[in-house]
């Protein structure tokens, strides 16, 4: 089995940073929901507290690798432009997929929702963490700012959802490839 780096970045990029960081942003909206639904529910203890600050600071640093990554290592692959008359664009994923009508709307949409909103992810996550940080218990006796800790935690998760489906798509139709291969499992000679 090989791969090459491009592929092993773009695999690092989406199913390690994101796919990781979209389990991740279930597991915080549960916890927060169920922890500060009420000012009248059971005690918050303080290892709860730490667990979820450490939890949501970890979702914050995850979120920035996974569009750090794919602004600055996987993009300028992807924008790569051939030299003029290039018949086959299989190395060049911006301009295979400009290339046909059929989807030339998954870079137009795509792409433009991963350049941009995007970067809504690691923003929104960040200010859910430093809030909670801030306020930690007191969040059950201000309903506003946990409404709006959750409300970005939502904002972030769908973000993020609707980016991940966008780069699955796009990379099912014009992958990002090439660069050295890397032989990860060695077959048996025939």
């Amino acid at each position: 089995m090989e791969i090459t780096v491009r592929g092993l970045w773009t695999m690092i990029h989406g199913m390690g940073f994101g796919a990781l960081y979209l389990m991740a942003c279930s597991g915080a909206l549960v916890e927060l929901y169920r922890r500060y639904r009420s000012p009248l529910g059971p005690e918050i203890k303080v290892d709860d507290e730490r667990f979820l600050r450490i939890y949501l600071t970890a979702m914050a640093v995850l979120a920035w690798l996974t569009v750090l990554t794919g602004a600055y290592i996987i993009y300028p692959w992807y924008r790569a432009v051939p030299p003029p008359g290039t018949a086959d664009l299989a190395a060049f994923p911006q301009r295979l997929l400009m290339s046909s009508p059929s989807t030339a709307a998954l870079h137009s949409i795509g792409m433009e929702w991963k350049e941009h909103v995007a970067w809504l992810v690691p923003i929104s996550i960040t200010m859910a963490a430093v809030v909670f940080s801030q306020y930690r218990r007191s969040l059950r006796i201000h309903p506003e700012l946990r409404a709006a800790v959750l409300g970005f935690v939502w904002a972030s998760l769908l973000a993020a959802g609707i980016a991940g489906f966008f780069g699955a798509m796009l990379n099912k139709n014009a992958p990002v490839a090439g660069g050295p291969i890397i032989h990860v499992v060695q077959g048996e000679q025939k």
